[in-house]
């Protein structure tokens, strides 16, 4: 049971990321004298410029003024060195989720080959939290502009396509070339980003796509647990997330409502993706519900498929929460960064868990693959500097 109260403690630690950086235990200030002595008031920068330094102190030049951080122990620190380590332990977190997440979808997949059903639980699970989360007060509740919801609806139906075909991938397949495959999507956002958008990169991040083709071709050609359905998966899930992601540039570029952050906005996406999702559950698994749930409960036992299944959407949510608040701290090179590592973590894993046999001509594709990724977000975050 410690795997699901780490999990729990985990996903309240993300809503209160952004609140915890100005509670009054970490009380930040500029410093902009100092004492060799006993500890002094201190002055701000400008005040200090203007008012002669008391007996015993002096001022600082420039160079000396540091942002700093009182611990609540009393101890003050560099404000650099706690921002460091507070993206340094919510990468960590994000990726600890996101590991299990796929961890955790796969293994029940594989008694329980039931995709439709495992995205309609994945989804509904978050529901809650965020619901009581706007009720009590502590996120202010979104408010939708009139006609809002005509430019949210698209997004969510991107959305619920672009995670129930992941889950079907991660179901038909390794999800370690379910990741390989994943690492195609920006084919699919430059390719959507011209015909709906007519925008056009420089030439280096067109360039980057080569070595991201290649290696996913080059690993799902000797891929040992190659299979169509998962490669699909995969492929549509890519075209799905890429097209949210042009779809909401254009058509988001005013506000459709109030308290629209990115936790709030991934909680409506949730909310209508599970909606959309339950039509498909219904119509293609719920007949066949009751007999895979028997099998699956004969061969691990009532108890272990309820947590299981609890435990893969507080995963799923939680990682998503996480990795929206983490992204919005660091710049585009981290983000890049980060989400390499990510997939790194993912794919090594899950080859370790599940024993999955890797070809050498596997390795080095995803590889290619993986590191063609990075590029394409690193030569994207200098097109968005030269702007």
């Amino acid at each position: 049971m410690a795997l699901p109260r780490l999990a729990v403690a985990l996903l309240l630690v993300a809503a209160h990321a952004a609140a915890a950086l100005r509670a009054p235990t970490l009380m930040r200030h500029r410093m902009a004298v100092r004492t060799a002595r006993a500890p002094r008031p201190a002055l701000s920068f400008s005040d200090a410029a203007a008012t002669p330094p008391p007996e015993g102190m002096e001022l600082c030049d420039s160079e000396d003024v540091e942002d700093q951080c009182m611990l609540p122990m009393g101890v003050t620190v560099p404000r650099a060195w706690v921002d460091t380590l507070r993206i340094g332990l919510c990468f960590a977190t994000w990726f600890f989720l996101n590991v299990q997440y796929n961890l955790c979808n796969k293994q029940v997949q594989n008694v329980f080959p039931m995709p439709w059903t495992m995205t309609v639980v994945s989804l509904f699970v978050g529901i809650p939290y965020v619901l009581f989360m706007w009720a009590s007060g502590l996120r202010k509740p979104p408010k939708i502009n009139e006609g809002g919801w005509k430019k949210l609806f698209p997004i969510g139906v991107f959305h619920a396509a672009g995670h129930a075909s992941a889950v079907i991938a991660l179901g038909a397949g390794a999800v370690s070339f379910a990741q390989i495959v994943k690492a195609g999507e920006p084919v699919f956002t430059c390719l959507l980003s011209y015909l709906v958008l007519g925008q056009v990169f420089s030439p280096a991040v067109y360039a980057t796509l080569v070595p991201i083709v290649g290696g996913v071709a080059l690993a799902s050609l000797k891929e040992l647990s190659f299979t169509w359905k998962a490669l699909a998966g995969a492929m549509m899930s890519n075209l799905a997330f890429a097209s949210r992601a042009v779809y909401s540039k254009a058509q988001m570029q005013e506000p459709v409502g109030e308290n629209l952050g990115a936790a709030n906005l991934y909680g409506i996406l949730t909310i209508v993706a599970f909606v959309l999702s339950m039509p498909f559950f219904l119509y293609y698994e719920l007949p066949g519900f009751q007999a895979a749930w028997q099998t699956a409960v004969a061969a691990k036992g009532m108890p272990w498929m309820i947590r299981m299944m609890f435990l893969d959407g507080l995963y799923y949510y939680a990682y998503n929460e996480v990795a929206f608040f983490t992204l919005s701290q660091v710049n585009p090179i981290t983000h890049a960064i980060g989400n390499t590592v990510k997939r790194v973590a993912i794919i090594a894993t899950t080859v370790i868990v599940f024993r999955n046999p890797v070809s050498k001509q596997s390795i080095i594709g995803a590889t290619t693959a993986i590191v063609g990724a990075l590029l394409y977000s690193l030569a994207k975050a200098q097109d968005s500097k030269k702007k």
